[in-house]
């Protein structure tokens, strides 16, 4: 005979009971994603305090700068530090050059490493493997040890204090990495696609340029928009191949607001803030590509 409750309906079946090792897991899988948001959110903050910092500054007088204590949240805001930019049309001559640096660079890189990366998945011939090792192994020098060579070869060719000192030598530092990128990206193309437009009787050129740069096309926006910042931001190559009237922003903003004696962080940071907008606002516009181009540049390789 059989026994209920009398709340209980007896035609309602009885609801099971969880096992006392699934609810354990659950509370351990909720604990743990709690423990991932902590080490998110920690992380997070440490990484974002320098640009909130930098933020902070630019809105702040000059005097106020070195205040001891400082103030986490200022409260003294002015826009002086953005109108000393204005005012200064030095400044927009170094954005001009690091405008048409950048893109330069990234549509040289681009191109070049297209050709070179198709050729390496695509065809096989009798030292591929040494020289794409050969590409890759170029990236273990330190930039800086090539900057006196470089800088004696573009004398020898007058290219010194040009665009195109800086551009070679921007472009020579991002083939490497564009290359293994696409590359990656081109592996993962199916060589029936490439052999049905053969059959057809297809050029090479048709193919590379009606089929496969297509395809690619969020590969090629990932290099571009990396050998894009790696011009916008170099600073070293820029401050010692480039006069004064071919300097790009940083060793320009260095000039104007760093001295001997002393150094201008409130307008040097205000600076830092408008130039860095370009670059912020390449990456959200193109992070559904550059996502999907590092993405498919590391499935294969």
């Amino acid at each position: 005979m059989t026994v209920t409750s009398p709340t209980q309906d007896p035609t309602t079946p009885a609801r099971p009971r969880t096992p006392p090792a699934r609810r354990r897991a659950r509370r351990q899988g909720a604990g743990g994603r709690l423990a991932a948001w902590i080490a998110v959110v920690v992380f997070g903050s440490f990484a974002l305090l320098p640009v909130y910092w930098l933020l902070a500054t630019s809105f702040t007088p000059t005097q106020s700068t070195f205040q001891y204590p400082p103030k986490l949240i200022p409260t003294d805001l002015t826009l002086e530090n953005f109108r000393r930019l204005v005012d200064n049309p030095q400044l927009l001559t170094y954005l001009v050059n690091s405008v048409v640096v950048s893109l330069i660079t990234a549509v040289l890189s681009v191109i070049v490493a297209a050709y070179m990366a198709y050729a390496f998945a695509k065809h096989r011939f009798r030292g591929r493997k040494s020289l794409m090792s050969f590409v890759l192994a170029s990236q273990l020098f330190p930039q800086s040890l090539l900057l006196v060579t470089l800088y004696g070869l573009f004398d020898l060719y007058g290219l010194l204090n040009s665009y195109a000192a800086l551009v070679l030598s921007f472009t020579t530092f991002t083939l490497p990495l564009c290359v293994w990128m696409l590359k990656g990206f081109f592996d993962t193309i199916d060589d029936g696609i490439i052999e049905a437009a053969q059959i057809d009787h297809a050029s090479r050129w048709r193919i590379v340029h009606s089929i496969v740069l297509p395809i690619s096309a969020p590969g090629l926006v990932a290099a571009g928009l990396f050998a894009f910042v790696r011009g916008w931001n170099d600073f070293i190559f820029a401050l010692t191949l480039a006069g004064p009237e071919r300097q790009t922003l940083p060793p320009g903003l260095v000039n104007t607001f760093v001295g001997e004696a002393a150094a201008e962080w409130a307008p040097l940071m205000a600076a830092s803030l408008i130039t860095s907008i370009p670059v912020v606002v390449a990456f959200i516009a193109l992070q559904r590509f550059l996502v999907g181009g590092i993405a498919a540049g590391a499935v294969k390789g």
